[in-house]
């Protein structure tokens, strides 16, 4: 079969002239054909993601458009405006599937507004809502090497997409052919039919506008002499992060010359994900020789961002999301109680993964603090059910521990550009009374005790992958463990089960050990890979590191 589909490209006349090269390398080498015609790319919430390059399990302009087509036939039955809003960032091909995407609708009578340039994700989420739209686009694939790209789905609300509409969508697409199914129209004629417009400054205006309005303290930034580098890791966060610093008093930004513009082959760092240290490595460098405050990087899509502080002996600490998570709250609850803008009964919401120092501290400054399942979808679906509700405003925060962050229900996705506006706000803050997020973080721990977390991930490629995976869950589920290295397991949570915990099925497992640590087990949605989150507590860090490494050593054997 797969054999007959590579034939098949082979032989058709195919619009991207990067494509027929490649078929034609592969002739003879059955693995590589398997690999790209044996499967086609899954669509699902996430959307697509997938290596670039020629067959069915890869992202080119025919994956594309037989996408967008199945995303077309379930727009065309939901009423309303018809219009579907796009963005992309600076990967390989990003602009050209965008466009690519944007003919197919427009070939369908399908309205679309697409940004002129490359902007990040909230950008594509706020124009969604801005526009009242059927669906949104964005092509990206976040943090994933340069091989890779991909297209994520968003409702009307500017939330990843639904499952219940992701599995519509994906039954049209299956119905579509790759080559010749989807209704194509080019870009051009798209904008001389009016069908294809692009987002007006009107709606970018109103972005920025919303971002700012979310400052706990306004026109502190002016006075308080931060002195910021920062790193676009050569994507789509320059223009809106520098853009939203300066308007509120953070001009002093020295920008990682090799990562300030868009280059999707990430020269400067092969994995542009600002959680690991090689993808600030440049920024940290250049922070020594600034003597910055702090170092900030978002990533591609400028939806998670990552930071270096300044500790007082004057070298640099890399600050974990569920650091800097429980950081922000801090900073936001304490802000607004002090400027009297803290709303009633004032809402957060963090993922199941994520620090349970959290929940500490929301009790602290009298938050409800919700937790969901990973996936800023599910944080987007409590800001939905408080706006239906007509309580929208008691929302405050909410984050989830893989360094995304949103404030304010403007967007419903991770927010890099807000994330790097409350960062700089709340280590100018510190700044202007003597102290640093150094300090603060440290007093924290202090306070409700020395948390540590910390993420393992086990790899799983090939085809056969997935399938290793569903079995490494389904072990652990008919033979559960009754101890890791000896510390006894005293509460299982399977998230399958929807009755235990009222939230929708989620292959996750979270084991409570007797001595207070946590495990989570939780395959990967986006990648071939199981994560193993770790949450130990101690009297220092020394200690909680030391009973980490002993959870993970005992865990190692289940992955093989």
């Amino acid at each position: 079969m797969y054999m007959d589909d590579y034939k098949r490209w082979l032989e058709a006349d195919l619009e991207d002239c990067d494509l027929k090269p490649e078929l034609n390398k592969i002739s003879g080498n059955d693995e590589e054909i398997k690999d790209r015609f044996a499967v086609a790319l899954a669509f699902g919430t996430a959307g697509l993601r997938g290596v670039l390059g020629a067959g069915t399990n890869r992202m080119n302009i025919y994956v594309v458009r037989q996408a967008t087509q199945g995303l077309a036939n379930w727009v065309k039955t939901q009423g309303g405006n018809q219009t579907v809003a796009i963005s992309y960032d600076s990967r390989l091909k990003s602009d050209v599937f965008a466009k690519t995407a944007a003919g197919v609708l427009a070939a369908n009578g399908i309205n679309v507004r697409i940004y002129d340039a490359l902007m990040p994700v909230p950008a594509l989420s706020f124009a969604t809502r801005y526009y009242k739209c059927n669906a949104g686009i964005m092509v990206t694939a976040s943090h994933n090497p340069a091989k890779y790209n991909g297209y994520k789905a968003y409702g009307p609300d500017g939330c990843q997409m639904t499952d219940d509409a992701a599995a519509i969508v994906y039954a049209e697409i299956q119905k579509t052919d790759v080559l010749t199914g989807a209704k194509v129209m080019s870009f051009a004629e798209g904008v001389e039919k009016g069908l294809i417009k692009f987002v007006g400054d009107d709606c970018k205006d109103a972005f920025y506008a919303a971002i700012e309005e979310r400052q706990v303290r306004p026109g502190l930034c002016k006075t308080a002499g931060l002195k910021l580098v920062y790193s676009p890791l050569n994507g789509s966060g320059l223009v809106p992060v520098t853009r939203v610093l300066n308007d509120i008093g953070i001009t002093d930004i020295t920008i990682v010359p090799e990562q300030e513009y868009p280059n999707g082959y990430f020269t400067t760092c092969s994995y542009p994900n600002p959680e690991i240290f090689d993808a600030l490595k440049l920024g940290l460098e250049l922070a020594k020789e600034e003597g910055a405050d702090l170092m900030l990087a978002t990533d591609p899509d400028a939806d998670r961002v990552g930071i270096a502080m300044k500790c007082p002996d004057g070298s640099y600490e890399l600050v974990s999301g569920n650091e800097v998570g429980v950081l922000l709250l801090d900073y936001i609850a304490a802000g607004r109680i002090e400027k009297g803008t803290m709303p009633k009964n004032p809402v957060a919401v963090k993922s199941i993964v994520s620090t349970p120092l959290a929940d500490a501290v929301a009790e602290h400054y009298g938050v409800e603090l919700r937790s969901v399942l990973t996936g800023f979808k599910w944080i987007g679906d409590q800001i939905a059910g408080l706006e239906a509700d007509g309580e929208v405003d008691r929302f405050i925060f909410g984050f989830e521990e893989s360094y995304g962050y949103l404030a304010g229900p403007y967007v419903r996705d991770k927010d890099a550009v807000i994330g790097s506006m409350l960062i700089c706000e709340m280590a100018a803050y510190y700044r202007s009374i003597g102290s640093s997020i150094k300090q603060r973080l440290e007093e924290i721990y202090a306070e409700y005790g020395r948390y540590l977390n910390k993420v393992d991930s086990f790899e799983f490629p090939g085809l056969s992958g997935m399938d290793t995976m569903a079995g490494i869950m389904s072990s652990l589920r008919e033979n559960p463990p009754a101890d890791f290295a000896g510390i006894a397991v005293s509460k299982v949570t399977d998230y399958k089960n929807t009755a235990e915990t009222g939230l929708p099925s989620a292959n996750v497992l979270i084991y409570g050990l007797e001595n207070g640590s946590t495990v989570v087990v939780r395959p990967s949605g986006t990648e071939p890979k199981i994560k193993a989150y770790f949450t130990t507590k101690g009297k220092d860090l020394a200690e909680a590191e030391a009973m980490k490494d002993k959870l993970a050593d005992a865990l190692k054997p289940i992955f093989k």
